[in-house]
């Protein structure tokens, strides 16, 4: 049976559990982690920076801090680091050779960034504060939410937290309009006695904070990897022939989905090699119309009607330049459904559900009824 002591902070990617003896005991959950990062370089030699750790801290708040002290250190301690004021509690996410690389990604420079020092492994005091500072995090948010209603300023409150220390709270906010809290501060100073801090973030750091999952059936790429949001835009959507239907190109933050963006490059080279159609082409039996292009496939799908896409006729992008050069100098091609390889009725697309029948799930009867008048074997009946 399972401890019921044992509780999960998915916000932090850790179990918390009180032992028998009355201390707690953390330990970081790999699988729960925002912004997980895969240490593909395990077991190389840590080079040049190995006195530098990747630290988590709430959803996909991370920094990078500096062992001064020579500490023994390793994947999934929890430690006591430097912050503005005070001390934070941290888990370490990343160590070794993969640290360097992802001070790349996020663009440190390590010769001239001012790491922070990680002061020890956190101790159980130091565990009872975070637990005690966390376990304010929730009201907070609420009564921070109601607080800025009554203010009148249109603002939301996403998310809330705390230091480890409980002197200080960092306040997620999302804003269309520039707001003025200089007064919210103080409220909130009052309110919560302690240190306010405000972050401004967008829709799309919103839903990497609450995180879900795709219409892929796969964890959101921003509370997965996604750490940069580029700018999307409905011509990335046009370059791969994707309805623009806003309920299927809108992500879980109601913005276009950046995944719109990771095959945009491919199709741009593919288009590259894509002759121009502006009009139809002559053919010796009427002119066809351009209706479907294969980019990816390189194939072009014709038709004698343009207002149907019934009989349509797949040429290679080969053979529509040639074709288009014939017309060019006043020479009719051939007809299509004459063409090599092109007569058959097979043309690649097919229904949503791929059988249109409703009644493809029913159970056939296994025996037919007999017809009448016929019995042993088929033979007809003696009268």
């Amino acid at each position: 049976m399972e401890d019921s002591t044992l509780q999960w902070d998915c916000s932090r990617g850790c179990t918390v559990e009180r032992i028998p003896q009355g201390d707690l005991n953390c330990k970081m959950i790999y699988s729960c982690c925002k912004l997980a990062t895969f240490d593909w370089l395990e077991g190389f030699p840590p080079g040049k920076y190995s006195d530098i750790f990747e630290i988590r801290f709430k959803n996909t708040h991370k920094g990078y801090f500096r062992n001064t002290s020579g500490l023994q250190l390793a994947v999934g301690d929890i430690v006591a680091v430097e912050a503005t004021t005070g001390h934070d509690i941290g888990i370490i996410n990343l160590d070794g050779s993969a640290v360097a690389k992802q001070m790349v990604r996020r663009h440190i420079n390590p010769e001239t960034y001012e790491f922070k020092k990680i002061y020890r492994k956190a101790k159980l005091l130091d565990m009872e504060k975070w637990q005690e500072a966390i376990a304010r995090e929730h009201h907070v948010m609420i009564r921070s939410r109601q607080i800025a209603a009554d203010e009148g300023l249109q603002m939301k409150i996403g998310d809330v937290e705390f230091q480890g220390d409980g002197s200080k709270a960092i306040f997620y906010y999302i804003a269309d309009e520039r707001v003025d809290f200089r007064r919210l501060i103080k409220l909130f100073a009052s309110e919560f006695a302690i240190r306010i801090e405000m972050r401004q973030f967008g829709a799309r750091q919103e839903a990497g904070l609450i995180g879900g999952l795709g219409v892929c059936g796969q964890e959101l790429c921003c509370s997965r990897w996604m750490a940069d949001f580029n700018s999307i835009t409905t011509q990335a959507a046009r370059i791969q022939d994707l309805s623009l239907n806003p309920q299927k190109l809108a992500g879980q933050c109601s913005k276009l989905k950046c995944c719109i963006n990771f095959e945009t490059a491919v199709y741009m080279d593919a288009h590259k090699e894509m002759p121009t159609v502006n009009h139809p082409i002559e053919t010796e039996d009427g002119p066809v119309y351009l209706v479907k292009t294969d980019v990816l496939k390189g194939i072009m799908w014709f038709s004698y009607d343009p207002h149907s896409m019934t009989n349509m006729q797949p040429v290679d992008v080969q053979n529509v330049k040639e074709m288009l050069a014939a017309n060019k100098k006043g020479e009719k091609v051939p007809s299509l459904l004459t063409r090599p390889n092109n007569n058959h009725e097979d043309n690649g697309f097919k229904s949503a559900a791929g059988e249109d029948s409703i009644t493809r799930f029913d159970k056939q009867a296994k025996n037919k009824r007999k017809k009448p008048g016929r019995k042993n074997n088929g033979q007809p009946q003696q009268k």
